[in-house]
């Protein structure tokens, strides 16, 4: 019997997935353990390893082609069976497989409304383009698209609208010359086309009513592009989790101010003494939640509708930004590790999340999540809860403001660098005492870090 290889359920949350590399052809010979592709699902890229050896017959899912979990992708003849006659056997095939449609940004139980460049039509359309020597685009008129992953990939770093690019590889696929040569065609109109003259400075321009627009301010000048971007299954699996985190979880929020002049000084001489290491601030947010942690249990939590299920471990997620969405990976065990082992596991990790290389088991699991803007210049923050956590904590900047400390046994002002902490949490789990408590467990540790070292 051929052994047929279905797309696996790689995370948690995944109900569909993208063929984003095949590693291996059909006729070649695989052993177990080979990786055979590369499968882009909601949170990562990951291989697919094969456990048993023999010849790739056929490959049922071509690259850039998304199906269901479950849904054959390709089929290995055992060694001894007749390659052709297991592949002549396959129902479908490359060539048969449904190509990748744009989907549109909707719920997938309301069929959204196409937008007209994307609406069926009894033949391909002709778009002109009125530059010299450019030849006409064709828009599809099913609105599916055949694009090969690094096509694809150019195509969003140049601004190339898939919808409007007539492929020339095989089946109408779009590949990178196609995206190439668009991209050059609007770079040759975009200099072809007549330069708006420089404004020179004293110079005031006649105030008629044919000249309302040219005095205008510069900036309202700028040209924007309409684009209509197809969700990532990375995309799609962010809005449904957080539609629903939103939607069944009652959220309550509790924020704290946190002097942060005696965490940033000992940052400073710890830094100087492991150098070229580097210790940021998260990791020293992520040590003190860790310690507080175990100290409110409560927080520590998930909801299961007959019973509050409290983890007998702090299994910490660290929220990584990345260009089309957000990977969580998790520092399993944190209570039981020093700001330094915490420090290179977040860097390990974040790097893994950034190349797509993260397992189903370095981002699941999570029983508390950490989500850092303070980076960006933000001041404050209210994060929505990962489910099944019961709470996340949204870490703001750090700026100067003036603060009351007692000096001498008098009372001054004096400038203190301060951060901001929110607490969300799942009022189904925490009170509102209880998540007071642990934003004051967590403030004392990071007003006296010399607690979280020693």
């Amino acid at each position: 019997m051929p052994i047929e290889i279905t797309m696996p359920k790689l995370t948690d949350t995944m109900t569909e997935a993208t063929l984003a590399k095949w590693l291996k052809k059909e006729g070649d010979e695989v052993k177990p353990g080979d990786m055979i592709a590369e499968v882009e699902t909601d949170k990562a890229t990951q291989e697919l390893e094969v456990f048993e050896g023999g010849t790739i017959a056929k490959i049922v899912i071509p690259e850039g082609g998304t199906t269901a979990v479950g849904a054959l992708i390709v089929v290995i003849a055992k060694p001894g069976e007749d390659v052709k006659a297991v592949a002549a056997a396959v129902k479908g095939g490359a060539a048969d497989s449904a190509p990748v449609a744009a989907k549109p940004n909707a719920p997938a139980s309301q069929p959204a409304a196409q937008p007209e460049a994307l609406k069926p039509a009894e033949a391909p359309i002709a778009v002109e383009d009125h530059h010299e020597g450019s030849e006409p685009t064709v828009l599809r008129s099913d609105g599916k698209i055949r694009v090969s992953p690094l096509a694809r990939k150019l195509a969003e770093e140049n601004g190339v609208e898939l919808a409007l690019i007539q492929g020339t590889g095989p089946d109408g696929r779009i590949i990178k010359r196609d995206i190439l040569e668009a991209a050059a065609r609007v770079s040759k109109a975009s200099a072809s086309s007549p330069a708006t003259p420089p404004i020179q400075p004293g110079k005031v321009m006649s105030a008629g009513p044919s000249t309302t627009a040219q005095a205008a301010p510069m900036h309202l000048a700028l040209k924007l592009e309409q684009k209509t971007l197809p969700l990532s299954n990375m995309r799609q699996t962010i809005a449904r989790r957080l539609v629903s985190s939103k939607q069944n979880i009652p959220h309550f929020y509790v924020s704290m101010d946190v002097e942060m002049d005696a965490l940033l000084n000992l940052r400073a001489v710890i830094n100087t003494q492991i150098e070229p290491e580097k210790i940021s601030v998260t990791d020293f947010i992520a040590r003190a939640c860790a310690l507080a942690l175990t100290r409110s249990p409560g927080i520590n939590s998930s909801f299961a509708e007959t019973a509050i299920i409290q983890h007998g471990t702090v299994d910490l997620g660290i929220a990584v930004a990345l260009e089309d969405g957000l990977v969580v990976p998790v520092i399993r065990q944190a209570h039981t590790k020093g700001v330094r082992q915490i420090s290179a596991e977040i860097k390990q990790l974040a790097d893994l999340g950034r190349a797509r290389k993260l397992k189903v088991e370095q981002m699941t699991g999570s029983t508390f999540t950490i989500s850092n803007l303070g980076m960006y210049g933000v001041k404050d923050f209210q994060a929505i809860i990962n489910p099944p956590e019961s709470a996340i904590l949204a870490v703001g900047g750090t700026s100067w403001k003036p603060v009351v400390r007692d000096v001498a046994g008098k009372r001054e002002i004096v400038a203190a660098q301060v951060m901001n902490l929110s607490l969300s949490a799942d009022h189904r789990v925490v009170d509102g005492a209880t998540g007071a408590k642990f934003m004051q467990e967590l403030k004392a540790l990071l007003e006296n870090p010399l607690r979280m070292v020693v």
